[in-house]
């Protein structure tokens, strides 16, 4: 069953529980009864992925009952479980999900009103929709049944609605000439990666919500149209900057790009404006594994590194060997492309915008740029994307320290450990295990990565909280207390002259619009390294930071399922206070 709630990842541990969004916002205060049903399993640890709903008494479950039950009543709501991702310390994302739910079925107390285990039927689904639909319920999600658990969407599932409904950005309000606080809402959403007109909305809110709404609304006013509508549409509007949400329910979308018969459901405090974009309705024959791609790769024989002959068709392999690793990692984030459509020895060029070429499968999240406009940046959620961008030519793939869910708070810092040219991999390998000690003093938990140049990253992920003011700020101090502290050895000046017998910290990869090399992704060095997630205790004995290559696609991905690197990359911390 497609529920109509809040998607909430449940991590529970050390007798305590906390609630998360699905872009990393802690709301564990407005789920406490879910949360004190949660403490109360009888496990070690576990992360449990599910819905908070509100459902009525033929089983129904509304947003706007939720939206209702969080301003005044959270005992009301109820959480349904459908996936474990982690148990007693086991990283479960790579098993089965019929397994995962199995297992998370055996965790579930039987009959527990709040924290409930979401049930299955496995085939019969244009029927069960039928019936679903038939009684007023939202949907249906339809699940690959051997699939892992992969974060960023993919084939692997599919969402299938009764009726329209998706998420709208608030540009504006028109008003009233009755007692009515405002006429109807103005809808924008990101298509091709610009804000554009999507209609109005007059229904779905009573008079309490319309209150909300204006007072909510009212430091937002602006003067300046916020997208291009025509005139008679949206006579006498007050515009908004585009900071707010809503989930908006409709009967279709006419050629020019407006809603039909849409109606309010609520505000979206879980999804940021800059993700909100146009969800296009496409039929499919089967579903897909995660690491399965469409997408033809031409001109296969063309030698992308011609020192090692290795061609476009062995790079586009080692793609699709790694998509489903790599995805959660790569997937639903802001990318700056390498594109080399020549090989690596002719030009190359650096892309992070794109007015259409990559086709469908490369979407485009609208960001503000520092002078107020908007600009379409890259990103790609499924194995489709990634091998368009391969047949476009690109070769590394670099990510911001963000994700599309919320671009303006960082879920990771990374310090990039880079040697003057005159020192060996002993000196890289000694200062990575320095910073791992530092920032672990500091309370924070750190993961390295060969980066397949010539040096080492090591990454503290973070809980999506701090801004990128307050992120440049810690990583820029915590890089030049080093350097002041061991000036023989560090330096945090980017200038080649000061850089001379050591090692460059750089912390500029810390900042809103950096970007760093993604696990798994090739480089455009000679011999075709790969960048690639090591254990500590493989930090202690690896011989160079281009120790993978293309070719080593089996091995990593093989690696990438091992206990020794199960919860590489994840942590649940905040940026400590320096």
């Amino acid at each position: 069953m497609k529920y109509d709630g809040y998607r909430i990842l449940v991590a529970v541990g050390g007798g305590e529980a906390r609630a998360y969004t699905r872009s990393g916002l802690d709301w564990s205060d407005r789920f406490p009864s879910i949360l004190s049903e949660a403490r109360k399993l009888k496990v070690r640890s576990a992360l449990i992925d599910g819905e908070a709903v509100v459902t009525d008494t033929e089983g129904r479950s509304s947003f706007q009952a939720l939206q209702n039950a969080l301003k005044g009543a959270p005992a009301s709501i109820d959480y349904f479980a459908f996936d474990l991702l982690q148990l007693d310390g086991e990283d479960l994302t790579r098993l089965p999900l019929l397994e995962r739910k199995e297992k998370l079925e055996t965790i579930l107390p039987a009959g527990n009103p709040i924290f409930r285990y979401s049930d299955h039927i496995q085939g019969r689904g244009e029927e069960l929709l039928n019936r679903f639909c038939d009684a007023g319920l939202e949907g249906v999600i339809s699940k690959l049944a051997d699939s892992d658990y992969v974060g960023a969407r993919d084939g692997s599932w599919l969402k299938i609605k009764c009726i329209k409904r998706q998420e709208f950005v608030l540009v504006g309000w028109t008003p009233s000439d009755k007692d009515r606080a405002f006429r109807s809402l103005i809808l924008g959403v990101h298509d091709s990666g610009k804000l554009r007109y999507a209609g109005k909305v007059g229904t779905g809110f009573d008079t309490a919500e319309m209150a909300r709404l204006m007072k909510t609304m009212a430091p937002l006013e602006q003067k300046a149209a916020t997208v291009d509508a025509p005139r008679a549409e949206v006579r006498g509007a007050h515009w908004l900057r585009p900071k707010l949400v809503a989930e908006i329910a409709f009967t279709e979308m006419t050629n020019e790009g407006t809603l039909r018969h849409p109606s309010y459901l609520g505000l979206r405090e879980d999804k940021k404006p800059g993700a909100v974009v146009l969800e296009t309705e496409h039929r499919t024959a089967t579903l897909t594994s995660p690491a399965t791609s469409t997408i033809v790769i031409s001109n296969r024989g063309r030698v992308i590194y011609p020192e090692s002959n290795i061609t476009k068709g062995q790079l586009a392999d080692h793609y699709a060997e790694l998509a489903e690793v790599m995805l959660p990692w790569v997937g639903n984030r802001p990318i700056s492309l390498v594109r080399c459509p020549q090989g690596r020895a002719k030009k190359c060029f650096f892309q992070k915008h794109d007015a259409g070429s990559f086709g469908d499968k490369v979407h485009h999240v609208g960001i503000t740029e520092k002078d107020g406009h908007e600009e379409p940046y890259l990103y790609l959620d499924d194995a489709d994307g990634l091998m368009t961008c391969v047949q476009m030519g690109t070769i590394e793939l670099h990510g911001w320290g963000a994700r599309i869910e919320d671009v303006e708070k960082a879920d990771r810092l990374v310090f990039d450990l880079d040697p003057d040219e005159g020192l060996d991999f002993e000196a890289v390998r000694a200062a990575a295990f320095q910073f791992r000690d530092i920032l672990k003093s500091l309370g924070l938990t750190t993961f390295p990565m060969l980066t397949g140049g010539k040096g080492v990253h090591v990454i503290a992920p973070l809980t999506p909280k701090a801004e990128w003011p307050e992120v440049k700020d810690f990583a820029s101090r915590l890089a030049q207390a080093v350097a002041q502290s061991d000036p023989a050895h560090f330096t945090a000046v980017l200038s080649k002259a000061r850089r001379k017998g050591r090692i460059f910290v750089d912390y500029l990869r810390n900042q809103r619009g950096a970007t760093a090399i993604m696990p798994y992704s090739a480089r455009t060095r000679p011999g075709a390294p790969v960048a690639a997630p090591i254990t500590w205790a493989e930090m202690k004995t690896i011989d160079a930071p281009s120790h993978f290559h293309v070719g080593d696609a089996p091995e990593l991905k093989k690696r990438a399922a091992s206990k020794a690197l199960a919860g590489w990359g994840r942590a649940d911390q905040s940026l400590p206070h320096l």
